[in-house]
């Protein structure tokens, strides 16, 4: 670990025990004297809770419901620290609650919860719905966070896990940009994909542009998707027939790998286009590089060390190289996204993400960078009213 590695670390401890974590509330009003008591609390609030009793859809205008989202986690898959436990995710989901109030001026809540079970994180989310506008399920593992996410789709507000989503989004865009750099297009490109968890899976989905529930999966024929991807786990290439597949690696088998190459990454990668790395350290090397086609894409996106750093992927011949890090030109960085959902949530009171608003994400994202390099496929999270940009291009394809 190097100095400033661990310079980092200590500050963020100390920063976090003085503020004793990232967020408080604060009231928007204040019982400043009588009159104004009665208003917001006895005998006044009666009214508005008689008026919701009435119609239940007058708690997003009366209540804070109408602008708040649920950041919600069992801290089992948190970042790369794998099940660390719920009270030891807390940091993780406050600090998204923050970045989503900082980036897209959404108001956020961190709920962490002490089960793995799926059918009682399900019961939980539908438990606490009426208190938001939207759910953000955040570092819950694969494969339980697809049955989880799957089975609240129909309670009535949007349900989004943002580690499948959010990350299938940005990749998306920078995949745009990265094909109009190298000359090829996007639609043309072969596409290995090295991990099959939440974000993998999510990113194999969005890049096929296919939907899926379970063990099958719909191609959405009016979305443009790339030519062929192969997505890789612990025991190689993902293809039919193979087993030791779980449903959902079974679905995505039956629209992808369409050569069914069957082995590890080294040994069917000659001739990919785009390397895609959602997994750990050391899983992308240079000979599997160096097999590829002409001007090779590389997407190294594991957290903190990538699964091959930047300098050696050029080495072995990366034309572009991403990775989820902000040292490193072309930072995959979940914040393009994630914000402006939640604006769209909340501006719009929708009741779901469908994948046509998430495409919407992608295309505005790719968009904003309008002479692409290949040091510059994707914005900058800094970027003037980036998460507006983002609400309005979902919000016009509800």
């Amino acid at each position: 670990m190097n100095t400033q590695q661990q310079t980092i670390k200590e500050r963020s401890v100390a920063l976090h025990k003085e503020y004793q974590g990232k967020l408080e509330t604060t009231a928007k009003v204040h019982a400043t004297n009588r009159d104004m008591l009665s208003l917001l609390y006895t005998p006044g609030v009666a009214e508005p809770c008689l008026e919701i009793a009435k119609d239940k859809s007058l708690s997003y205008d009366l209540t804070l419901r109408g602008r708040t989202i649920a950041v919600i986690s069992d801290g089992t898959a948190v970042l790369g620290l794998g099940d660390i436990g719920p009270e030891a995710g807390m940091p993780v989901m406050e600090g998204k609650a923050l970045l989503m109030k900082e980036f897209g001026g959404v108001d956020a809540f961190p709920l962490v919860i002490d089960t793995k079970d799926p059918a009682k994180i399900i019961e939980f989310v539908k438990t606490v719905a009426p208190s938001f506008a939207g759910i953000n399920l955040e570092d819950i593992s694969a494969p339980r966070c697809f049955q989880i996410e799957e089975a609240l789709q129909d309670i009535g507000i949007p349900v989004f896990h943002d580690d499948q989503h959010g990350t299938a989004i940005v990749v998306r865009a920078a995949l745009l940009n990265a094909a109009k750099v190298v000359g090829k297009p996007y639609a043309s490109l072969r596409v290995a994909l090295v991990g099959a968890g939440a974000a993998g899976m999510a990113i194999a989905r969005m890049l096929l542009a296919v939907t899926c529930t379970d063990d099958h999966c719909e191609l959405a024929h009016h979305i443009e998707g790339v030519a062929d991807l192969i997505v890789y786990d612990t025991k190689g290439a993902i293809v039919v027939g193979r087993d030791g597949q779980n449903i959902y690696k079974q679905a995505i088998a039956g629209v992808s790998n369409r050569e069914k190459r069957s082995g590890s990454l080294e040994e069917t990668i000659d001739g990919f286009d785009v390397v895609i790395g959602v997994s750990g350290p050391g899983t992308i090397t240079a000979e599997a590089i160096k097999k590829m086609s002409d001007k090779p894409i590389v997407c190294a996106l594991a957290n903190p060390t990538p699964e091959i750093m930047p300098e050696e992927a050029k080495k072995a011949g990366a034309y572009i190289v991403a990775s989820g890090r902000s040292d490193f030109p072309n930072q995959i960085n979940n914040v393009l996204a994630f914000p402006g959902i939640f604006q769209a949530v909340v501006r719009g009171r929708l009741k779901s993400i469908t994948l046509d608003m998430k495409v919407a994400a992608s295309n505005k994202l790719a968009s904003l960078i309008t002479k692409p390099t290949t040091e510059n496929i994707i914005p900058d999270i800094f970027t003037e009213n980036l998460a507006t940009m983002v609400a309005d291009a979902v919000l016009e394809v509800r």
